[in-house]
């Protein structure tokens, strides 16, 4: 396969500022970006790793950049990243997703946040960062993501992320931090439908929408119109059986308190989960609100999905690239590593040539500079 990372690269990061006095820039930042995202990708996950990397390949790596004074220093990368505004590169990143995928018609996106748990110091006293992702579940590629802010929380991070994605048709999910009346805004402005979870945060509801769900079951499940629907899941001895019970009616959801700061609230979900493991049964019961009039086994469906962002997303990171034991945290460079993992994942995810795990395909593609072409590939079609 014949393919120029550098000049598809470029396409997408053209509009990347470089932040370094024009006087000491002795490499190109496309350049340091394209090695970068290829060391990623390939297994480094620091900066002394992407020189490594960067060192091993520059034969290769000269046939499509400048490379005017070879690879750079590591102290090189963490300048220049720890400097990078992570705002605009994080929107050439969501730009470059958007031109290459499409939003599945009524596919779910998972919104979620994740500390990046080594990248605490201290020292100054600041905290661990938290990145909120925004996760297409049916496409498997991570959206956007943005960092919350040191002074604030996620319930401030998720609108801004939400408002540079594009989300008509879809199906945003999110869990109770998220369950917020400007949120269900900002998702409904956007053409979309909202899936959120019910909890402490909103006492009144989750009580009202609680006690719904009680009487339809005291009365044998005859007091109101509902829909129903059950999922089994068997694996290693162990058995989950989830069943979700949505009630629709207008009249009876305009009585929960606090429904109507809701925009085009139209349902209410009770999923029960319960578990059975060596003979120990579990079960535990939550509660959600949605802008969909939606039969129950389309929202349990996306509940389900919403889990992906887990699975997929945060355990990957942590498992293929390590990513919890990352100690980077001074300036902006964790969080522009973070989106450096992210473009990785993304393009690892969507290789379907091998069956191989994350992790594998990244040995893979630092032995074999075709498949590391493929991988690119797959996210500038």
């Amino acid at each position: 396969m014949q393919s120029n990372p550098a000049t598809n690269i470029e396409k997408y990061f053209a509009a990347l500022e470089d932040p370094r006095v024009e006087r000491t820039r002795l490499h190109k930042l496309l350049d340091m970006v394209v090695i970068a995202i290829c060391a990623v990708i390939c297994g480094a996950n620091d900066w002394p790793g992407i020189v490594d990397w960067g060192k091993d390949k520059q034969e290769w790596l000269q046939e499509f950049l400048e490379l005017p004074n070879g690879i750079p220093s590591h102290d090189t990368f963490w300048r220049l990243f720890a400097a990078l505004k992570p705002e605009q590169f994080e929107r050439c990143f969501s730009e470059w997703i958007r031109a290459v995928s499409a939003l599945t018609p009524g596919g779910v996106v998972a919104i979620d946040g994740k500390f990046l748990r080594r990248s605490h110091d201290k020292g100054i006293g600041r905290g661990a960062i938290d990145m909120v992702s925004a996760w297409a579940c049916a496409s498997r590629l991570v959206l956007a993501q943005r960092k919350v802010d040191e002074k604030s929380n996620e319930i401030t991070a998720i609108p801004e992320l939400l408002k540079i994605l594009e989300l008509k048709g879809a199906i945003v999910t999110i869990d109770a931090i998220g369950c917020q009346s400007e949120i269900a805004e900002t998702i409904v402005e956007q053409e979309a439908d909202y899936l959120l979870q019910l909890k402490g945060n909103q006492p009144n509801l989750h009580e009202d929408v609680a006690l719904l769900f009680t009487d339809l079951a005291e009365s044998n499940f005859t007091a109101y119109p509902y829909d129903t629907a059950k999922t089994i899941d068997k694996a290693h001895g162990r058995i989950e059986v989830r069943q979700a019970w949505t009630i629709s009616d207008p009249g009876l959801l305009s009585h929960l308190r606090n429904a109507d700061k809701f925009i085009n609230l139209q349902t209410v979900m009770k999923v029960r989960s319960q578990r059975t493991l060596n003979g120990k049964v579990t079960s535990e019961d939550h509660y959600y609100i949605s802008s969909l009039n939606a039969s129950a086994q389309r929202l349990l469906d996306a509940k389900r999905s919403h889990w992906q962002v887990e699975n997929s997303l945060h355990w990957v990171l942590d498992i293929a690239f390590r990513e919890d034991e990352s100690r980077l945290h001074k300036l902006n460079g964790a969080q522009n590593f973070a989106i450096l993992r992210h473009i990785a994942l993304n393009a690892l995810k969507q290789e379907s040539s091998s069956s191989l795990g994350v992790y594998n395909k990244r040995l893979k593609a630092s032995r074999n500079q075709d498949y590391l072409l493929a991988v690119l590939a797959t996210l500038f079609k």
